[in-house]
């Protein structure tokens, strides 16, 4: 289903490789560390104008609310007339109650390709999409700091021995990465909840703000969750962190310059 999306994704993760593999080592930890940091990269930065779209929509829908809660307080016990009156003020405002969730839904593919394609990076596989035989031993043996890209946290001592690694590397790389990348996440979500928002999503976005980082130490800890993704998780949440500030304030100065 998603080969439409996982092929081209690891295009781009084999042109970084190349990239970065004629710099220094192809298999070395380095050149692997730094395609997965420039593939996110690259992926976020195509989905820049729908994440700016969604902001958008967001805002126009955080306008409307007072009058949405006039609608619901006039018209609440009759449904028909309500929804009429809310696909009515939508029409007028030039909004969509849609408009925040489909682009959204446009990067949900392309997010969960690229986290498939790190975890496909399996002993034994023959290929990874673009990726042949070599590849994937390639990714297999680089590390970072004595910790393998392909293995995780949680995995058998023995296992761990078979890749030229153990508990303690892979425990003083794997912990900083979530860390950092729950850090990413809690601070993204609370610049989020500085602007004002509608009361029946504040609470929800609250619980999340501190359920989502704490989500992504207990998975890197003890679910198969390799080094190689939980670097995708760092960069990606760096870059969330990063583009939420730069797009609110675009969107700031074009709701300044109305």
């Amino acid at each position: 289903m998603f080969d439409v999306f996982l092929y081209p994704v690891s295009a781009i993760l084999w042109f970084w490789h190349k990239v970065f593999g004629a710099v220094s080592s192809p298999d070395s930890g380095v050149a692997w560390v730094l395609s997965i940091v420039f593939l996110v990269f690259t992926l976020r930065l195509l989905l820049v104008k729908p994440a700016l779209s969604a902001l958008r929509a967001g805002r126009r829908m955080q306008a409307l609310a007072p009058q949405m809660r006039r609608i619901k307080e006039k018209y609440g016990k009759d449904r028909q007339r309500m929804a009429k009156e809310i696909q009515k003020l939508h029409a007028e405002s030039g909004s969509s109650p849609l408009g925040g969730c489909l682009p959204a839904l446009i990067q949900l593919p392309v997010f969960l390709s690229l986290y498939w394609v790190l975890r496909d990076f399996t002993p034994g596989a023959v290929s990874n999409h673009v990726f042949d035989q070599a590849g994937v031993r390639s990714f297999l043996n680089a590390d970072l700091f004595g910790a393998k890209l392909g293995n995780w946290l949680s995995q058998p001592a023995a296992e761990l021995a078979a890749f030229g690694t153990d508990h303690v590397h892979m425990i003083a790389v794997g912990v900083p990465l979530m860390l950092i990348a729950s850090l990413a996440t809690f601070f993204s979500m609370r610049s989020g909840l500085a602007r004002p928002t509608a009361p029946e999503t504040a609470g929800i976005t609250k619980l999340m703000m501190y359920l989502a980082p704490v989500g992504m130490l207990v998975s890197g800890s003890f679910f198969p969750v390799p080094i190689g993704v939980l670097l995708y998780f760092l960069a990606t949440n760096v870059w969330t962190l990063g583009q939420q500030h730069l797009l609110t304030k675009v969107v700031d100065r074009e709701e300044a310059s109305r």
